[in-house]
């Protein structure tokens, strides 16, 4: 079973940038397309973007598409979003997330999830 933490988030003012990571352990991430999404209260989780399992693919939400960038390193089990140009309604709880047969901007397609991390973006 693959246990999944995410870092980096906190309170950053708008046209600024975070870099969260997400770690894995208890298994080999390399073999997992992975996500990550994100949710505000009383709002559906949304998908941001996600990677394939050895980094020759990458998708973006509308909202994020030019601003984020998604990364891996595979040797170090680790997932990186890079969010650039930040904006309030960037806030929310960002989770990552692992996928081991579909490359996926659904929920749904993904086993194994984080706890979140928070990103809140002052204007």
């Amino acid at each position: 079973q693959v246990q999944l933490v995410e870092f980096g988030g906190g309170l950053v003012q708008a046209g600024g940038s975070l870099r969260l990571s997400c770690a894995a352990s208890g298994g080999t991430l390399s073999v997992y397309h992975m996500g990550w999404f994100r949710q505000t209260p009383g709002k559906e989780r949304e998908f941001v973007a996600n990677i394939a399992s050895t980094g020759g693919s990458t998708n973006y939400g509308d909202s994020v598409k030019g601003r984020f960038t998604i990364s891996r390193d595979n040797a170090n089990n680790t997932v990186y979003l890079q969010m650039n140009r930040l904006k309030p309604e960037d806030t929310a709880l960002y989770y990552c997330a692992a996928a081991r047969w579909v490359l996926s901007d659904i929920r749904g397609h993904y086993r194994y999830w984080g706890q979140g991390t928070q990103v809140t973006v002052s204007s």
